[in-house]
């Protein structure tokens, strides 16, 4: 606690709020794959596996928050040797194993058509792929088992997904801090990821649309259909601030007001109104414009929503945290981030990176076989529109 700057009455710091914001980020993939996969929305079928891949190596990244947080990490083991089951943090701890498991699913699944194609064009790895292959062969026997089993990971992921960052906001709601005990707070944990998750992709597939030359695949209508799921998320996220420190200002609690005033006008104030403007006013001047909603203006809409929505888990858990009901608390200490939980923050960014370009390098974040199906699928639907406008369709019609 003392090396990380944690003290009381912050007993939560910048692990916590990297934890929350990491997990947040992990919606980018399997859930919003899932609707857009359920939805049989075509334009999907580039970014499934680049979304996929984030929500897997976010979820290691905010879970590797606990361990710091515990400050031994050896003995993770000893709250679970004996689960308070009333707990919200063991319903933490079970919900986000179930994420993991399942996501590490949903993004092999699809992979398997693609580890066959690698298992026999790869020389140097070809034992790796052939492992992970199973067996592929591309008959229609396996195509229908697969699809099947996608469909069924695909419904099954999405309450799942949601349950998660419900379950991390009741880690906060089911307490009676200031601001924190809120009925809200389930169904804005889980639009505030999602939001973020989006961001995150964006920023994502630009990098890789830049680095691995996929112009061909992450089409401007990529970005511009998803700039639209953002900029519907950013009117959403802003309602539920609103909607929350309103609720707050017009009840006039003293021990919240004691924590709307410092977001507003005291110590807070600079990181919330950064959090106003990177996560509502700047989305919405660049992403409500057709002529802006463009693969450098989304990006940039991007980038300003990562760096608001980190801000606004630091705020939600650092300023409740800095005052609570007890106000002979509140001189208790200041908390400032330490040394420590810097370099571990800048660590979690770095290694979530590198996993992911390691991920790049051996397998292929664009689904070669889905791909291949959609422009059968786009083949076949020409080849029905001009067989209707032959002369021969018109007299069968």
């Amino acid at each position: 606690m003392v090396i990380a700057g944690m003290n009381q009455p912050v007993y939560w710091g910048l692990y916590i709020t990297n934890y929350v914001f990491f997990i947040g980020i992990s919606h980018a993939g399997t859930l919003i794959s899932a609707i857009l996969r359920l939805t049989d929305a075509e334009w999907r079928r580039p970014i499934t596996r680049a979304a996929e891949a984030i929500t897997v190596f976010a979820l290691l990244m905010g879970s590797s928050n606990v361990l710091w947080h515990l400050g031994r990490p050896e003995l993770i083991y000893v709250p679970l040797l004996s689960p308070q089951p009333l707990s919200p943090l063991i319903w933490d701890v079970a919900c986000i194993s179930v994420y993991l498991l399942g996501s590490i699913t949903y993004l092999y699944l699809p992979l398997i058509p693609d580890l066959a194609i690698l298992r026999d064009r790869s020389p140097r790895l070809r034992w790796f792929y052939r492992l992970l292959a199973l067996g592929w062969q591309g008959t229609s026997r396996q195509h229908q088992l697969l699809e099947r089993a996608i469909g069924v990971m695909a419904v099954a992921i999405i309450p799942i997904a949601v349950s998660v960052h419900t379950v991390v906001s009741w880690v906060f709601a089911m307490s009676l801090v200031p601001m924190w005990h809120s009925a809200i707070f389930g169904p804005y944990f889980v639009v505030g990821a999602i939001f973020s998750g989006i961001a995150a992709l964006l920023i994502a597939m630009a990098i890789l649309r830049k680095t691995f030359h996929l112009e061909a695949f992450f089409r401007p209508i990529h970005f511009n259909n998803l700039g639209l799921l953002m900029l519907t998320m950013a009117c959403l996220w802003f309602y539920f601030t609103f909607a929350e420190h309103l609720t707050v200002w017009y009840g006039n609690e003293p021990d919240e007001i004691a924590v709307l005033n410092a977001r507003l006008y005291g110590p807070f104030s600079t990181a919330f109104w950064s959090m106003i403007t990177c996560c509502f006013i700047i989305p919405l001047g660049i992403l409500s414009f057709r002529r802006t909603r463009t693969v450098i203006g989304t990006v940039v809409a991007s980038c300003a929503v990562v760096i608001g929505m980190w801000l606004e888990r630091y705020i939600i858990v650092i300023s409740s945290a800095s005052y609570p009901r007890s106000e002979t608390m509140w001189d208790g200490g200041v908390y400032t981030p330490s040394l420590v939980e810097i370099s571990l923050t800048a660590a979690e960014f770095a290694a979530f990176v590198l996993l992911y370009i390691v991920f790049a390098k051996l397998f292929p974040l664009v689904s070669i076989w889905e791909i291949k199906e959609g422009d059968e699928r786009d083949i076949d639907a020409v080849t029905d529109i001009l067989e209707l406008e032959s002369p021969g369709g018109r007299a069968k019609a």
